[in-house]
C-alpha cells in the first residue's frame, strides 16, 4: 500500500510510475492527448456535485481552522469555478516534454485539474502535492480527472496525487534528482522559499507579487481610479493584486483616488506626501514596501514623476506585474521598456496578470525570473527542445 510507505518511497515509487506514463505519453499523438482532455473535461462537469460537496468540508474545515478571508476565498469553489476549471482544460500548441514534472501548492483546488492538463498536454506526467486545507476537494478532482483520461487511453500514471498530508512529503519530491524533472511550486511565500532552499531539482517558480500601479500626472481621473480599485479589490489574494499604489506629486487630485480605495473597504498606508493629501489614513513603515498582503490592504506613495515611479519599483517589485495610467504615450512607453517585471500594463489592471486572460489557457503560475519562462507558463514554458540532425552520411573529419 502507497499510505503505509515512507514519504521518500511513497515519492519514488509515484516518480517512477509518473516516469512510465510519461513515455507512454509522449508517443500519443496531439489529438489523442486533446481527446484525454476533453474526457477529463467532462469527467470533471460529471463530478461536479461530487466536488463542490468535498469543497464544502475543506472549506468548513478552514473556516474552524481560522484560514484568512483570502486563502478561503483561493480555496472556495463554486459552479462558476468549476465551469472554468474544465473549459481550462482544452489547450494547443506542444514543443518537446521536460518528463516529470512536480508540483506544490496550496489553497487553490483549481491547480489540480489546471496542472494536470497543461503537463499531459504538453507531453508531461504530473505528481501533484495539494495543501492539506484542500484535502478532499483535491482529491475529488483528481478521482475525476483521471477517469476521464484513463477513458480516452491515457495513462492513468500521467496524472498522480501525494494524497499523505505528511510535510516530509514534499520534501522527498524536493529531493528527488533523477526522479523528477522541474518542481513547480503555487503558493505563500514560505512555501516557494523552503523549495528553492531545500531543491535539488530544478525550480520555476515567483516569491512575490509585489504589483504597483503607477499612477501618471497624465493619467484620466476616472480611468485612474476604475482600474485602481479594481487591482486592488477585485480579488485580493491573487498575486496579481496591487499591493503599492504610487501617485506622482503632479497628479492633480490624488486625495481623491485614495479615497476611492478606502471606500471600498480597503486599509491605505501612506508615506508622508500621502498622508498630507489624506490625513486620515495610517502610517506606511520600511516593510510596506516589500509586503504581499493578499488582503485589502495597500501601501501608497507619492512620487516624483515618472523617474519616482521607476527607483522605487526598481527598489521594491518582484518582478510580477506592474502597471501605468497615463494618456502620455511617451511616458507609457519608457515605463513599459524600463520596468524589470514578467507582465508590464499600460493602462490597465494588475488582475490581468492571468495566463487565461492572456489567452494562454489554464497556466501552471507566474514565473519571475530570467530563465527558460517567464510570466503566466503554459504549455511552452512546461517543454524544452532538442536538435534533429538528418544526414546523408557527413562526417567531421
Amino acid at each position: 500500500m502507497l499510505d503505509s510507505q515512507s514519504p521518500s518511497a511513497l515519492i519514488a515509487t509515484m516518480a517512477g510510475e509518473a516516469r512510465a506514463a510519461a513515455q507512454a505519453l509522449a508517443l500519443l499523438s496531439t489529438e489523442q492527448r486533446r481527446a484525454g482532455l476533453r474526457a477529463a473535461a467532462e469527467a470533471l462537469r460529471a463530478a461536479r456535485a461530487e466536488i463542490i460537496a468535498a469543497n464544502a468540508l475543506d472549506m468548513e474545515r478552514g473556516a474552524a481552522n481560522g484560514l484568512s478571508p483570502a486563502m478561503l476565498d483561493r480555496l472556495r469553489l463554486d459552479d462558476a469555478r468549476v465551469a472554468a476549471m474544465a473549459d481550462g482544460v482544452a489547450l494547443r500548441r506542444v514543443r518537446v516534454p521536460i518528463g516529470v514534472i512536480g508540483i506544490i501548492y496550496e489553497s487553490r483546488p483549481n491547480v489540480t485539474a489546471d496542472a494536470a492538463a497543461l503537463c499531459v498536454m504538453s507531453g508531461n506526467a504530473a505528481v501533484l502535492r495539494g495543501g492539506s486545507e484542500a484535502v478532499e476537494s483535491n482529491a475529488a478532482i483528481h478521482r475525476a480527472f483521471v477517469a476521464g483520461l484513463a477513458q480516452a487511453g491515457v495513462p492513468a500514471g500521467a496524472v498522480q496525487r501525494v494524497a499523505t498530508t505528511d510535510r516530509a512529503a514534499v520534501g522527498a519530491m524536493l529531493t528527488a534528482d533523477g526522479l523528477i524533472d522541474l518542481i513547480v511550486p503555487r503558493g505563500g511565500k514560505s512555501l516557494v522559499a523552503r523549495v528553492q532552499a531545500e531543491a535539488r531539482v530544478p525550480v520555476l517558480a515567483h516569491l512575490d507579487g509585489i504589483n504597483h500601479v503607477f499612477v501618471h500626472a497624465a493619467a484620466d481621473r476616472a480611468m485612474a481610479e476604475r482600474i485602481v480599485v479594481d487591482a486592488k479589490m477585485r480579488r485580493t489574494g491573487i498575486c496579481g493584486a496591487m499591493e503599492t499604489l504610487l501617485i506622482d506629486i503632479a497628479y492633480p487630485d490624488p486625495a481623491a483616488l485614495i479615497a476611492a480605495l478606502v471606500a471600498t473597504g480597503c486599509e491605505v498606508r501612506g508615506d508622508g506626501r500621502a498622508r498630507a493629501v489624506a490625513p486620515g489614513i495610517a502610517a506606511a513603515d520600511d516593510a510596506d514596501w516589500d509586503t504581499e498582503y493578499l488582503d485589502a490592504i495597500a501601501s501608497v506613495a507619492l512620487v516624483d514623476g515618472l523617474e519616482g515611479a521607476l527607483a522605487h519599483i526598481a527598489r521594491h517589485a518582484s518582478h510580477h506585474t506592474d502597471a501605468i495610467v497615463t494618456a502620455d504615450e511617451g511616458v507609457a512607453q519608457r515605463f513599459l521598456a524600463q520596468v524589470d517585471s514578467a507582465i508590464v500594463l499600460w493602462n490597465a489592471s494588475t488582475q490581468f496578470a492571468d495566463g487565461g486572460e492572456f489567452g494562454l489557457g489554464a497556466e501552471i503560475g507566474i514565473a519571475t525570473g530570467r530563465l527558460h519562462a517567464r510570466g503566466p507558463v503554459a504549455l511552452e514554458g512546461l517543454t524544452t527542445y532538442k536538435w534533429l540532425g538528418l544526414g546523408t552520411g557527413q562526417v567531421r573529419g
